[in-house]
């Protein structure tokens, strides 16, 4: 595997790369590897013939108040498990280099951004596209893979990608869990015991959305009213939102006729976690 920290290195060896004809495949990261990023890696070792994983903690993404200096970071923990994964190039570069002095250009998504997680965070989206875009012109990939527990985000990438012409497949890849049906995050090592077992009433939550959808209920002001009542009966939990939308537009609808999603934010103690399930029929 190897180790690339500078943005004239990546580009250099993406074009070469494309000039050989070689299939590239993105996985954009902020570390601290888990089975569900693992995962991704996976996935991107078979669609393609070289496999890239950027590691960034991106600043931009992170609110005021947001746990950006303290969120986990262990690069040679992180170095290993990526080479154990077939990961051909590991790009990790540095602030400085992403967002040297004088930086001042960002891109942004609107209306699909102005809901749930943009809501609470307003200016986290602007930073994930900024970030996404940068590392899309650096890698230069032709599929990138993301997970579909930041499910807004995958939709916003797709939209990003759509209308700026970017020319890359968006891979979006299912929720891997914890044994105990836990959404596996980086942040999940920050829950006390206590509260890792509150936690639970995320996925208890979501599965008790889902059974609703499945017994033929289609209003979704009824499911998220059972879903909050699941939840709020954990005294450390603290829910954000509970929102049920088009799949794809991610606007707001009245009755679930086809493809939908429903995605929650909660805070278990100071740590905030998102989950999500798609409601579809089959």
């Amino acid at each position: 595997m190897e180790i690339v920290s500078t943005i004239r290195e990546m580009c250099s060896i993406s074009d070469e790369l494309r000039k050989g004809g070689k299939t590239i495949v993105l996985v954009p990261t902020m570390g601290y590897f888990h089975e569900g990023h693992l995962s991704l890696m996976g996935e991107g070792r078979k669609r393609g013939d070289v496999l890239v994983v950027s590691l960034f903690v991106n600043p931009t993404q992170f609110g005021e108040g947001e746990d950006y200096e303290v969120y986990p970071r262990d690069f040679s923990r992180d170095k290993s498990l990526a080479e154990g994964t077939g990961v051909d190039i590991l790009f990790v570069p540095t602030m400085e280099e992403m967002y040297p002095e004088g930086y001042q250009t960002f891109v942004e998504v609107e209306r699909l951004t102005e809901s749930m997680e943009g809501r609470f965070r307003p200016t986290h989206f602007r930073g994930v596209t900024t970030v996404v875009a940068k590392l899309f012109n650096i890698v230069r990939p032709h599929i990138a893979i993301f997970g579909e527990k930041d499910f807004q985000q995958l939709v916003v990438i797709r939209w990003m990608v759509e209308d700026l012409n970017m020319g890359v497949e968006i891979i979006g890849m299912p929720i891997l869990r914890e044994r105990d049906g836990l959404a596996m995050s980086s942040r999940n090592q920050y829950l006390t015991p206590d509260q890792r077992k509150a936690a639970l009433s995320l996925n208890h939550s979501l599965q008790k959305a889902f059974q609703l959808f499945r017994s033929g209920e289609r209003n979704p002001r009824r499911i998220i009213d059972a879903v909050k009542r699941v939840i709020e009966v954990e005294g450390e939990v603290t829910i954000d939102y509970v929102e049920i939308r088009d799949a794809r537009t991610l606007e707001e609808i009245e009755i679930i006729e086809d493809q939908a999603i429903i995605a929650l934010a909660a805070k278990v103690g100071k740590v905030r976690l998102i989950d999500n399930v798609i409601l579809r029929e089959g």
